[in-house]
C-alpha cells in the first residue's frame, strides 16, 4: 500500500480523515477510534458472519482499551444481508436508543446500511472492511434499494476506515473477484465521463479523475495473482478501491467511478436478477459483464466518423418527448420502474434544437475526443480476459441472462439514469440500433455461442 498516495488523497477528501490498511490492523482499532472520536462510546454493527470474522475481535480490543461500548447490533448471517431501506430503518431504530458511534464491520452492503443510518442519526462512523469487494468503503453516498429502485442515497463517507490485510485475504474468493470487477469498470466509466465533459453535460473534476486513473492500469494488472491469493495483488486492489471511493468524496458524486456499465448493473438489480442465487449475484459481477457490454459498444462507435454526421437528417428523425415517454413505459414491466425510468429519461431528453447544437459541437470535437477515448478504453476482449482471470463471470449466461434479455438491456439501461453516457451518445447520433445489431449479428462480439 502506497501510504503517501493515500495520505495525499485524504488531504482532498471531505469526510474521511484516516485510512489504515495493514496486517493485524484490528489490534490497533482502539487507537484509530480514539483519534477519530475522542472519548465517545462505540457500538459494533455486523452480521453473524462478519462478527465472527472480525467484529468479535474489534469489540474485545475496544473493551480492553477501556472504551465504553454498547451491545453490538448483529444482523442474521442468513439469508445474506440485503441493501434495502428496511434494514436502515431497523438500524436507525436501534441507534436511537443510545448515542454511540457506529463501527461498521463488514463489506459493501453492511457499510452502506451503516453509512446511511449513521447519517440519519446525525453521527459520524468508522468502517472496518472485511472484503475487498467494492469501492464504497470510502465513497460519498450509499447504494440502497428503496421504493423498488436502486438509488445512491446522500450520506457522508466514514470518518475512518480500517482494513486488516489478513482478514481481507481470507474473504471468499468471489468477493475479491467482485471487487476487481468494480475497479476495472472504471475504464468504461472514465470513457463516459470524457464524453459528458466534452459535450458539456458533466465537467471532469481533474483531481477526482487523477485519483482514479493515474494508477488504474497498475492496480488491475495482476488478476491471476489476485485469484491465487497473492498479497501484493490484494494490496493493489484495496488501494485502488480506496482511491476510487476517495475520488467520489472529492467530486461529491459517483461519476468518477460509475458510467453506463453501472446502469446495466442497477437495471438488473431492480429487475431482481440473481437475488435468489446462493450467494446472491454480486454488484461487481453485474458491473463486470456490463463493462464488457459497454466496451464492445464503444468499439462499434469508434469505427464511425461522427464528425461526418448528417445533422439535419438526425434532427429530423428525433422523437418528441411524448414519443419517448410511450416507448420508455412500454420497455419496463417491473411495477414502479416505468415511472422512475420516465422521470430519469425526461431529465436528459433534449428538444430538436438543443440536439442540433450538441451534434454540431460533437462534429467539431470528434477527432480529438476519438483519440482520447481510444487512449482510455481497453478492447472488450481484453477486459473479458482480465475479468475471467480474476474469477469473474464474463457472459450473460453466467449471470443468468438469456441472449434476448441481455440484448434488451442495451435498450432499457439508458432509461434508468439521467447521467450522460455512450448509450445516450449513440441514440442522439442515430447509430444506436445499428451498433447493437452489429454486436449480435453473425461475426459480432456477442454472436459466438460462448459469449452469450
Amino acid at each position: 500500500m502506497k501510504e503517501a498516495l493515500i495520505e495525499e488523497a485524504l488531504g482532498d477528501a471531505t469526510d474521511t480523515q484516516s485510512v489504515t490498511i495493514a496486517p493485524d490492523a484490528l489490534a490497533h482499532i482502539a487507537g484509530v477510534f480514539a483519534r477519530s472520536f475522542g472519548d465517545r462510546k462505540a457500538v459494533v454493527i455486523a452480521d453473524e458472519d462478519t462478527f465472527a470474522v472480525a467484529g468479535e475481535k474489534v469489540q474485545r480490543v475496544l473493551e480492553e482499551a477501556g472504551r465504553r461500548t454498547v451491545e453490538p447490533y448483529v444482523f442474521p448471517g442468513t439469508p445474506m444481508l440485503y441493501a434495502g431501506y428496511g434494514n436502515i430503518e431497523k438500524l436507525v431504530g436501534s441507534l436511537g436508543g443510545h448515542d454511540a458511534v457506529p463501527v461498521a464491520v463488514g463489506s459493501g452492503t453492511l457499510n452502506d446500511l451503516v453509512k446511511r443510518a449513521a447519517y440519519e442519526c446525525g453521527r459520524p462512523y468508522l468502517c472496518v472492511g472485511t472484503a475487498a469487494s467494492m469501492d464504497g468503503y470510502t465513497s460519498f453516498g450509499a447504494s440502497i434499494s428503496k421504493d423498488g429502485r436502486k438509488q445512491t442515497l446522500e450520506c457522508p463517507a466514514p470518518r475512518a476506515v480500517v482494513g486488516d490485510v489478513d482478514v481481507l485475504a481470507g474473504a471468499p474468493g468471489w468477493m475479491t473477484a467482485s471487487g476487481y470487477a468494480d475497479l476495472l469498470c472504471k475504464v468504461t466509466a472514465g470513457a463516459d465521463w470524457l464524453i459528458a465533459d466534452a459535450l458539456g453535460t458533466e465537467e471532469i473534476h481533474p483531481r477526482a479523475w487523477a485519483l482514479v486513473h493515474d494508477h488504474l492500469r497498475e492496480w488491475t494488472a495482476d488478476p491471476a495473482g489476485l485469484a491465487a491469493g497473492d498479497l501484493n495483488a490484494m494490496d493493489a486492489l484495496m488501494e485502488g478501491l480506496t482511491m476510487a471511493g476517495l475520488a467520489m468524496q472529492v467530486a461529491a458524486s459517483s461519476r468518477p467511478a460509475s458510467g453506463a456499465e453501472h446502469m446495466f448493473s442497477h437495471l438488473w438489480e431492480m429487475e431482481g436478477l440473481g437475488h435468489d442465487s446462493d450467494p446472491p449475484l454480486s454488484h461487481g459481477f453485474k458491473v463486470g459483464v456490463g463493462s464488457i457490454a459497454v466496451a464492445a459498444l464503444y468499439e462499434r462507435v469508434l469505427e464511425r466518423d461522427l464528425s461526418q454526421l448528417d445533422v439535419e437528417a438526425v434532427v429530423a428523425a428525433w422523437p418528441s418527448w411524448e414519443e419517448v415517454e410511450r416507448e420508455v413505459r412500454a420497455t419496463h414491466t417491473v411495477p414502479g420502474l416505468d415511472e422512475y425510468a420516465v422521470e430519469e429519461s425526461r431529465a436528459k431528453h433534449v428538444d430538436a434544437e438543443a440536439l442540433r447544437e450538441r451534434l454540431e459541437l460533437l462534429g467539431g470535437l470528434w477527432p480529438d475526443l476519438w483519440e482520447r477515448l481510444r487512449a482510455q478504453l481497453m478492447p472488450a476482449d481484453e477486459l473479458r480476459g482480465l475479468l475471467r482471470a480474476a474469477g469473474c463471470p464474463v457472459t450473460p449466461g453466467e449471470i443468468g441472462l438469456s441472449r434476448e434479455d441481455f440484448r434488451a438491456t442495451y435498450h432499457r439501461a439508458r432509461t434508468i439514469r439521467r447521467r450522460y453516457n455512450v448509450l445516450d451518445l449513440t441514440v442522439e447520433t442515430g447509430i444506436f440500433e445499428e451498433c447493437v445489431e452489429e454486436l449480435f449479428a453473425p461475426g459480432g462480439f456477442w454472436a459466438e455461442e460462448d459469449r452469450a
